[in-house]
């Protein structure tokens, strides 16, 4: 075949990138010398993620390539093509380019003297984003001094340079380098663009002036204590510090088989971390835009709640878990011969795993009148409900009109380049890259991989409130950032600051609770989440083995992903005290540094 070119979606790069423990070989370096070049009209790094198709074609040498796709595709989806050898393929390669919108070509500055590859590149640059990647010999600049789109120039090629220049390109590393000499007329000594950092860095911890080798050591024993005690058979552990990932990386296995290593590219159930990176960021949205007043009452916002002794209840005591709801109501104890069946069907057309259908409508015409018409507690004391999340979506999906799955990615998940955070993965990604959580054999009674852990999420079609989101490490820590930045990321304003201060700090006078978010235990004796967090600390653990947890006072991101619950529900994660201990160890190296 004349067509040579071979297209590889970045997501099979991350993944063939992280069979090593590390998804990234991070260098300590942290000098950028990167140039950026052509950026009158402030193109780098890029912004407007949602609205963009990016392709990443490369003339680069291996291992270089690769170092510099797998830092692109962690900020947004990037697709990979290779430059063909022969000439007349080129034709194949521009059809292939013709539904992305921005270009990133990254080449050796040798090849800046090929003319028919330098035609072409010019060519995707009429009526699209291109920015071209040079690396090595600056006097071959001279070459592009008829070339308008932007270029970023590094004088080594490394893969530090590589990673450095990557994280350029989207605003994870700031530009600040100039032209150490002239190579042309256009391109004269001190000649540079400045930017500033405006997403997460990839880094390690020595550019922290962190112990790197201390902190794995103390992380790697705690983890891998719990694997050995089979607290969970795997885990992604990541911590991001300033602005910078400085710690990345998974242990152990899928399942306790030991087939499947598992990977930092890989799909955790979030479980309740749902509650804060779904549902809230939704409110939070139509509470500052006057969509929403958590003052006002269920039955304002929910016809169905009318005439129910809900009518009357506070979104604020909902989102506080002061509404008085019963904590749990086990909807699939109450299943009914004729509810679940093997097959789809139009009369059974809400999948809940692998071959188990549920009735349809089964969510609206059971599941929400028995919690609309549940009993009631006097409001004020602090009791965990997952209802309040059920409560809370429905209030959402009233007021926007737009289904919660379909809300959060439009106004949140693909602006902010979360690309695996969503409801219903398996509509979305390969199965073997979601983590297995438990062998349901009661209710389900199969293997649950990609289907929601939580029975009453499942049985709501995998979408609800309060469980059903899958993500990675990396899109968890996009999210933790842009509420450690107070609602800005990626050069987009998101939330108020103000908005983000009411959400996360302590809004209740019986409970250490904010809206929506968990917090710090103001009992220094329960060590919650751990002993050294400050008071400041908000985030939310997850039932599969999940947590997130951000403190503003340290600028800290600590996520523990894990499948405490395979093959069945364990409690040796709380037993062992895993993920506090692991926090500890973190704040401890922070406390080393100083």
């Amino acid at each position: 075949m004349r067509r040579i070119l071979t297209v590889i979606s970045f997501f099979f790069a991350c993944l063939c990138n992280s069979l090593t423990s590390h998804a990234q070989s991070h260098v300590a370096a942290n000098t950028n010398h990167t140039v950026l070049l052509n950026n009158q009209i402030r193109i780098v790094p890029l912004r407007d993620l949602e609205d963009r198709s990016v392709a990443y074609i490369t003339k680069l040498a291996e291992p270089i390539a690769d170092v510099f796709g797998n830092l692109l595709a962690r900020y947004t989806s990037v697709a990979r093509f290779t430059v063909p050898v022969q000439a007349d393929a080129y034709g194949s390669l521009d059809e292939a380019l013709k539904f992305y919108n921005t270009i990133i070509v990254a080449v050796d500055a040798v090849d800046l003297t090929e003319r028919r590859f330098m035609q072409f590149v010019n060519t995707q640059a009429i009526g699209k984003e291109v920015i071209l990647a040079v690396f090595g010999d600056g006097t071959k600049l001279g070459e592009l001094d008829f070339v308008h789109f932007p270029i970023i120039w590094n004088p080594e090629a490394t893969e530090a340079a590589a990673e450095h220049m990557a994280m350029s390109v989207f605003g994870g590393m700031a530009c600040t380098a100039r032209l150490p000499q002239s190579f042309s007329a256009r391109y004269a000594t001190g000649a540079g663009f400045v930017t500033e950092q405006i997403r997460l860095q990839y880094t390690d911890a020595a550019a922290l002036g962190l112990d790197q080798t201390r902190l794995e050591a103390e992380i790697d024993g705690i983890v891998q204590e719990a694997v050995r005690e089979r607290a969970a058979p795997g885990a992604v552990v990541l911590v991001a510090k300033n602005g910078k990932v400085i710690f990345e990386k998974a242990y152990g296995y899928h399942t306790y088989d030991r087939n499947v290593p598992t990977k930092t590219a890989d799909i955790f159930d979030m479980a309740s971390v749902t509650k804060i990176a779904a549902t809230t960021p939704a409110v939070m949205r139509l509470s500052e835009r006057g969509v929403i007043d958590l003052d006002s009452t269920m039955g304002h916002y929910l016809l169905q709640a009318q005439g129910t002794n809900k009518n009357d209840t506070k979104l604020r005591d909902v989102m506080l878990h002061e509404a008085g709801f019963t904590p749990f109501i086990p909807f699939y104890r109450e299943l009914k011969p004729g509810d679940l069946s093997t097959d789809s069907s139009a009369a059974y057309s809400v999948k809940v795993a692998d071959g188990c259908y549920i009735r349809t409508g089964y969510y609206e015409e059971v599941m929400w009148p028995i919690m609309l018409e549940s009993k009631l507690n006097p409001t004020g004391a602090y009791v965990y409900s997952d209802i309040s999340m059920y409560v809370m979506k429905e209030v959402a999906e009233h007021q926007t009109g737009i289904p919660i799955q379909d809300y959060i990615q439009q106004e949140f998940y693909q602006p902010l380049g979360m690309q695996t955070a969503g409801y219903l993965p398996r509509n979305r990604f390969p199965k073997e890259r979601i983590i297995p959580t438990e062998n349901d054999k009661t209710f389900r009674k199969t293997l649950l991989q990609g289907y929601v852990h939580d029975q009453g999420a499942a049985m709501a079609g995998g979408i609800a409130g309060h469980a059903g989101l899958f993500a990675t490490a990396n899109d968890l820590a996009i999210y933790g950032q842009l509420l450690l930045n107070r609602g800005e990321y990626g050069g987009t304003r998101y939330f108020k600051a103000e908005t983000v201060d009411l959400f996360t700090s302590k809004q209740s006078a019986t409970s250490r609770r904010g809206l929506g978010f968990d917090r710090s235990d103001p009992d220094t004796s329960k060590h919650y989440p751990s002993k050294l967090a400050s008071e400041a600390t908000f985030g939310h653990t997850g039932y599969t083995g999940t947590c997130i947890w951000i403190d503003p006072k340290e600028q800290l991101i600590y996520i523990f992903l894990s499948n405490r619950v395979h093959p069945v529900v364990s409690t040796k994660l709380y037993e062992l005290n895993v993920r506090s201990r692991i926090q500890d160890a973190i704040y401890e190296a922070i406390a080393a540094a100083k």
